[in-house]
């Protein structure tokens, strides 16, 4: 069995974990990475694309800044569709100059990675049997075993960044946690293909009488598309004609006719759901990202919540090691959940006012459509989307 010690042991090399190793490193302190899964696996993982500018600031902290200033593409609105007709709402203009940045998660991994292999940072992917112990001690430990080789880590500290199904969350007592979640009856079929967008300047959300439409996209040549559909579908239920003839009757007559359409490289179905679980530490271990907390894509929030977990995290490590100070640990939990609830009602909220639900037809829908109408004529609502969707400051739960 082979020891050794660090000061912070981060599970998870998405991309919670690899930022907040970054961030670690640039301020001296040791800390090393274990990964289940093998690092062509992670980078597998198609995810969300939509960066607040929180988090854009936070890959430039990290030192990992030129790949979304060269690669991203800058959102100054998002577009609403509803009754056949598009309405912009000028995100920048309602939020005094913020705004939003497509950039891939797949991208945000890659430059983390990266990054980590150039500087040498101990990370160990493809590790076994990973478990977690005594974090309620001053002493806690990971045991894993790689290449049949047992491992015993010593450790300060453990930062859970493993995601929902993660072991992190799973090693906490029943007792010690609650757990509050919600499950919609709906999923998103979402296809990846090499095509212009259809809005390269929005991201498009639509409501129609027959489910809910997104455009988004990962570069100028690379979209990202979903429509709402049944859980019971399965993936090979959707050819990808089937998929662009739905898609184009959710959205309005002029978008729907200049959408350029082509093979998916990627088609998958995800269920919808908000989930959190409280509070985010426990003794020595921290919990950060999905393994804390899930929303619906719908807000765009999942990668920016778990950008300014890492962000408080972080900071309270840093406090604590380079100035012998535990109030930062002390109030991480606090401070996470603050942040994570209000993005909790905003994607709760929009969901619910986008999505077409099995009792939504008839009056729901009329009650959705007037809404919508709202919002879209009224400044203080529109404002208030506005700065929910550029993402609340990091200092607004303070």
């Amino acid at each position: 069995m082979s020891n050794s010690r660090t000061q912070v042991a981060i599970i998870g090399a998405g991309p919670s974990g690899l930022l907040l190793g970054a961030l670690l490193h640039k301020a001296g302190i040791e800390h090393v990475i274990i990964e289940r899964q093998s690092p062509d696996y992670v980078l597998s993982r198609i995810r969300a694309g939509i960066l607040e500018q929180v988090s854009v600031d936070l890959l430039h902290e990290a030192g990992v800044g030129d790949g979304v200033s060269q690669g991203g593409t800058i959102h100054h609105s998002i577009e609403l569709v509803f009754k056949n007709t598009r309405h912009p709402i000028e995100v920048t203009k309602l939020t005094d100059g913020k705004v939003v940045t497509a950039y891939g998660q797949t991208e945000v991994t890659h430059d983390l990675m990266k990054q980590r292999q150039r500087l040498g940072l101990d990370t160990v992917y493809s590790a076994a049997d990973v478990s977690l112990h005594d974090f309620d001690s001053a002493s806690p430990q990971v045991r894993y075993v790689k290449d049949g080789v047992s491992h015993v880590l010593h450790c300060d500290f453990i930062a859970g960044c493993d995601g929902f199904h993660g072991v992190a969350r799973a090693s906490v007592p029943k007792e010690a946690i609650t757990e509050y979640e919600k499950v919609y009856p709906f999923g998103w079929l979402g296809v990846l293909a090499d095509v212009p967008p259809v809005s390269s300047h929005a991201i498009v959300y639509a409501n129609s009488d027959r489910g809910f439409a997104l455009c988004s996209m990962r570069s100028m040549t690379r979209s990202r598309y979903y429509v709402q559909c049944p859980l019971s579908d399965k993936v090979e239920d959707w050819s990808d004609q089937r998929f662009w003839d739905e898609l184009r009757k959710r959205l309005d007559p002029d978008m729907a006719e200049r959408m350029i359409t082509g093979a998916s490289i990627e088609k998958s179905i995800a269920p919808l759901r908000s989930f959190v679980a409280e509070p985010m530490r426990f003794g020595r271990l921290f919990l950060a990202g999905d393994a804390a907390h899930i929303v619906p894509p719908t807000g765009a929030k999942g990668l920016n919540l778990a950008a300014s977990d890492v962000k408080y995290l972080s900071s309270a490590l840093i406090e604590y090691f380079n100035e012998r100070s535990p109030v930062g640990i002390d109030h991480y939990s606090q401070r996470a959940l603050a942040r994570v609830w209000r993005a909790e009602r905003f994607s709760w909220w929009l969901t619910t006012l986008m999505h077409r639900f099995p009792d939504s037809a008839g009056f729901g829908q009329k009650m959705q459509e007037a809404e919508l109408d709202y919002l879209v004529h009224s400044q203080a609502l529109s404002t208030s989307l506005a700065e929910n969707y550029v993402g609340l400051p990091l200092n607004f739960a303070s």
